[in-house]
């Protein structure tokens, strides 16, 4: 049976508004940096786009953990999906102990390399040398939340990211201007006030497993030892999805380095269209999210046929969110861009990027749900092979428009309708076309 409009929505609205609230995290830095100056403003677009490519090493990982539990699951082996959370949860620990030592070692020497302006420089390291201790908690944050996706448990997530962004947007005041006592850090009291909010994000969730979760029913404990043959049976699917989303997301930085080049004003004025393309993103991806998770159950219930009739009915309604989104912005762009400064001349040099930003939309809904279908199949080796080629031709346009013609900032931005309608073309053709239907995992 096709899950109903209800159904969808009932997994895919604790997403949304847990993603909203997570993705705070980024906004709030750019809301209040953007009241410091330009030069920190467009740091912490280097900065946090930088961490994210090494978080989504291990976002990567829950995702496919996501989907192998989200198949169990719809198999009914419930028990099974205690084993998968604490091996990934021991895994991931120990690959966020080597990206920490590796980002510490290496990300002097990559970023001066890269970087024109030295207070960008500067500025970008002070955000990461606080912001890379994170990765212990967002590692292990994250297979939780895997855990309660893929059983479809959705709604511990708004809670927990609804505490996670007070506890940031109050740090952000505290550590960044200095209140109330606290000394007055700038950018790094930004990574600083993300740090902590993830700490409490993680704590958050052990809390409620003890307290909410049936942990016999889902194998929890006691804690196992570390098991090479499941670690290896999950990274079976969930490699792919690491290489894909660090790859994504590395692509996304050589965006931003190269619009570095053109100036500090154009870098802080992407850095402001990141932020709001950021805060639209979560109302796709929650959608996107939904589509992968049902997509396995089904298939681990034997319901192949309900897949394309599931990710269409899954378009439609993201798509009666995200426009009436769209619109309002675009009716009053000046008013949502002083959210985040009161510069009119940063204000105006924004506008026509924004316009531009929110176009792309249309493509990308279709395209980013289409795309975790492929995924959610757990075809995530295939899932990686359309990453991949749509990120060749989305680097040529970033080289070419940007590196090579210097165009305007808002026309640098076109390079995102290139990236996402390669991707839904691309995801179509293999649903239409590969045997997916009989993928095991």
């Amino acid at each position: 049976m096709l899950y109903s409009n209800k159904q969808i929505w009932k997994v895919a609205y604790p997403i949304l508004l847990s993603l909203f609230a997570q993705n705070l995290i980024n906004i709030t830095d750019a809301v209040f940096l953007g009241r410091v100056g330009e030069v920190e403003l467009g740091a912490s677009a280097l900065a946090g786009v930088y961490y994210m490519a090494v978080y989504m090493i291990g976002f990567g990982f829950s995702a496919g953990s996501q989907i192998l539990m989200a198949r169990r699951n719809g198999e009914g082996r419930y028990d099974a999906l205690g084993a998968i959370l604490l091996q990934g949860i021991l895994f991931l620990l120990l690959l966020a102990s080597c990206m920490f030592l590796l980002t510490r070692a290496l990300s002097p020497g990559i970023l001066r390399g890269i970087v024109s302006s030295d207070s960008v420089y500067f500025a970008t390291l002070s955000y990461l040398d606080w912001r890379i201790f994170g990765l212990f908690f967002s590692f292990t944050g994250v297979m939780f939340r895997a855990f309660f996706v893929g059983i479809t448990y959705t709604r511990v997530l708004m809670p927990n990211a609804l505490v996670t962004a007070l506890v940031n947007v109050a740090l952000n005041y505290l550590l960044i201007f200095g209140k109330a006592g606290f000394p007055q850090m700038g950018i790094a009291g930004a990574a600083i006030a993300s740090v902590v909010a993830e700490v409490v994000s993680l704590l958050y969730f052990i809390v409620y497993v003890f307290i909410k979760v049936d942990v016999r029913k889902y194998g929890l404990f006691p804690l196992p030892a570390f098991n090479f043959r499941l670690i290896a049976r999950i990274l079976n699917v969930s490699v792919w999805m690491m290489i894909q989303y660090f790859l994504t997301i590395a692509t996304w930085f050589l965006f931003f380095v190269a619009v570095e080049h053109l100036g500090e004003r154009p870098l802080a004025v992407s850095n402001i269209i990141r932020s709001l393309s950021t805060l639209i993103f979560v109302l796709v991806n929650a959608y996107a999210t939904t589509a992968s998770t049902l997509v396995s159950n089904s298939m681990g219930a034997g319901r192949q046929t309900d897949v394309m009739p599931l990710c269409r009915r899954i378009v439609k309604m993201c798509y009666y969110l995200v426009i009436p989104v769209l619109v309002l912005i675009a009716v009053f762009p000046e008013g949502v861009l002083r959210i985040y400064t009161d510069n009119p001349e940063l204000i105006a040099g924004c506008v026509p990027s924004l316009f531009v930003m929110l176009s792309f939309y249309l493509i990308a809904v279709p395209g980013s749900i289409l795309f975790n279908t492929v995924s959610g199949t757990g075809n995530t080796r295939s899932a990686l092979y359309i990453e991949s080629t749509t990120l060749v031709i989305y680097t040529a346009a970033i080289f070419y428009l940007i590196t090579y013609l210097k165009l305007d900032v808002a026309l640098c931005w076109s390079v995102e309708h290139i990236y996402w309608l390669a991707m839904l073309v691309f995801s179509y053709l293999y649903m239409k076309k590969a045997n997916w239907q009989s993928k095991r995992i």
